[in-house]
């Protein structure tokens, strides 16, 4: 029965513990930093801790900033089972979000019901689409999709800033550029007992979703198989091309519906602060994930956590709140690196306790 349970546990013990091994040496580099920069280190530690997690108010505060990271995480976990590195989600974060808030304003005078259910479609429709033209030109012109996707980030963004301070800007705004409010009544309202609104549910669901599909379906094995060998996927008869266009138009609207949910929960309009680096740091927690749907949920809220304790750093100790930046960056390339010692020891191998030696009496020959 021992033997049952070790060789069930090993595998999985391995991918946890590498990883949480990661984590600590990041935060000793980082240690390293705060103290050669004159700060100390258990102190900004226990602040990120307060910041991020130590009341029910940083932690609120954590949970809606992790909201969008969930979704932009899942922009960039989705497509790369399609082996595709797609990091333009800040650009369809910001078009979803633009054309969300004019769905919004054009349905403002029906049920409100009706008004969310059409902004968080159309946010993430144009996700999609945005995300899906990467993985066209990908396939059908040899463009690489990472560059076209942060090409396509950036035209995005520049979309967003000229509508809002052009053709589409309410008239109203005049200190802070916008689009027409969508209106109190037809914001999403918060979970009841919480001061965090219903986007973080959404998001929990679509990696809940996503994680199932991938794991469990055809959908799924179709996609790593197009990741993995694409011209064995089609010899077995898959369209690689469809399911690689597919993949990135999923991946797009997780981003694209990110934006709605930022205009429909959050702002109210389209304005330039939807864009706050949601995108980028999505990043950062799909890779951190190992493109794990399910994973990216606690990851996307220990980043959310990094980034309510900016704020607290620079009120307390002075300190700008890039550092938390640092610290990010610090875990993502620690945890990358880590990724070459998966599969190297020999004690997470579930028969290597019991097998022989080389050069003992019961090795073979």
């Amino acid at each position: 029965m021992y033997a049952g349970i070790k060789r069930f546990l090993l595998p999985i013990a391995e991918p946890v513990l590498v990883p949480t091994g990661a984590v600590l040496v990041a935060m000793l580099l980082f240690a390293g930093f705060i103290a050669l920069v004159g700060q100390s280190p258990p102190e900004v530690f226990w602040i990120l801790y307060q910041g991020g997690f130590g009341s029910s108010f940083s932690l609120q505060n954590t949970l809606v900033l992790a909201s969008p990271l969930i979704l932009t995480g899942l922009a960039v976990a989705i497509p790369a089972q399609a082996g595709m590195v797609i990091i333009g989600g800040e650009g369809a974060l910001a078009v979803g979000a633009l054309l969300a808030a004019v769905a919004g304003y054009a349905l403002h005078d029906t049920a409100p019901f009706i008004v969310q259910l059409g902004m968080l479609t159309v946010g993430a429709l144009t996700g999609a689409l945005w995300f899906g033209l990467s993985g066209w030109l990908r396939n059908y012109r040899g463009v690489n999709e990472t560059i076209s996707s942060l090409l396509l980030s950036y035209m995005g963004i520049a979309l967003l800033n000229y509508c809002i301070q052009g053709p589409l800007r309410d008239p109203a705004s005049t200190n802070n550029p916008s689009t027409r409010p969508i209106g109190d009544a037809n914001m999403i309202g918060n979970i009841p007992g919480l001061d965090v609104h219903y986007g973080l549910i959404i998001g929990i669901v679509c990696a809940l979703i996503a994680w199932f599909v991938l794991k469990f379906t055809t959908i799924g094995l179709a996609l790593r198989a197009v990741g993995g060998n694409p011209r064995a996927a089609q010899m077995a008869g898959l369209r690689v091309n469809i399911w690689v266009v597919g993949a990135a138009a999923m991946g797009g609207a997780a981003a694209g519906l990110s934006g709605a949910i930022e205009v429909a929960a959050v702002h109210g309009d389209a304005n330039s602060a939807i864009v706050a680096g949601y995108g980028f740091t999505g990043i950062l927690v799909a890779f951190i994930a190992r493109q794990n749907p399910l994973a990216v949920i606690p990851v996307a809220i220990l980043f959310g956590g990094i980034d309510a304790a900016g704020s607290l750093l620079q009120r307390r100790l002075d300190m700008p709140d890039a550092t938390v930046i640092v610290f990010q960056g610090i875990l993502f390339v620690v945890i990358l690196a880590s990724d070459t010692f998966l599969g190297r020891f020999r004690f997470f191998k579930p028969g290597a306790a019991s097998e022989p030696k080389p050069g003992t009496a019961g090795a073979k020959s």
